[in-house]
């Protein structure tokens, strides 16, 4: 370990700590305070040699995790506002009976008929998204309709299928 290194290290010890706890203390929320903590203590490390030559190395973190902290909250804060302000629809898991038996399917089939019918993605982008060929996902979505009308057929009271 060079000096540099080890010179951060006692530094880290002792800062990332104080600075963690200041930030849950000043903002009331443990999870911004770690997260803004650990990228004001990477932002050091990056500029570790122009940071330790500073007056007051921990001072400089403390600023740049407070602001982290404040631009956080108000991007937060900014979010909150307009998704009050606009209707976001959430779309929850496919319900009903053709879906349960989906759900059934061996996972490479499920997730290949879950992103076409419900992700609207064509095969070329299935298969990205897959990391398989467009010629893998349209076989795989071959077998799981085959798969899906073999089980929906059999079921007496289906009346109509619609995926």
């Amino acid at each position: 370990m060079t000096d540099s290194s080890a010179e951060f290290e006692t530094w880290y010890r002792g800062a990332h700590p104080r600075l963690g706890a200041a930030l849950t203390a000043a903002f009331g929320d443990s999870d911004l305070a770690q997260e803004v903590a650990d990228e004001a203590v990477a932002r050091a490390f990056q500029k570790w040699r122009r940071v330790s030559a500073m007056e007051s190395p921990t001072g400089w973190l403390f600023v740049v995790g407070f602001n982290l902290a404040r631009r956080q909250l108000r991007r937060r804060g900014i979010e909150e506002r307009l998704l009050r302000r606009e209707r976001v629809e959430h779309h929850g898991p496919p319900a009903g009976e053709v879906w349960s038996v989906v759900a059934d399917l061996p996972a490479r089939q499920r997730q290949a008929v879950v992103l076409r019918h419900v992700g609207q993605l064509r095969e070329s982008e299935i298969g990205e998204a897959m990391g398989i060929t467009r010629g893998t996902v349209s076989a795989t979505l071959r077998a799981a309709y085959r798969s899906l009308r073999l089980e929906v057929v059999e079921s007496p009271d289906t009346q109509e299928v619609v995926l």
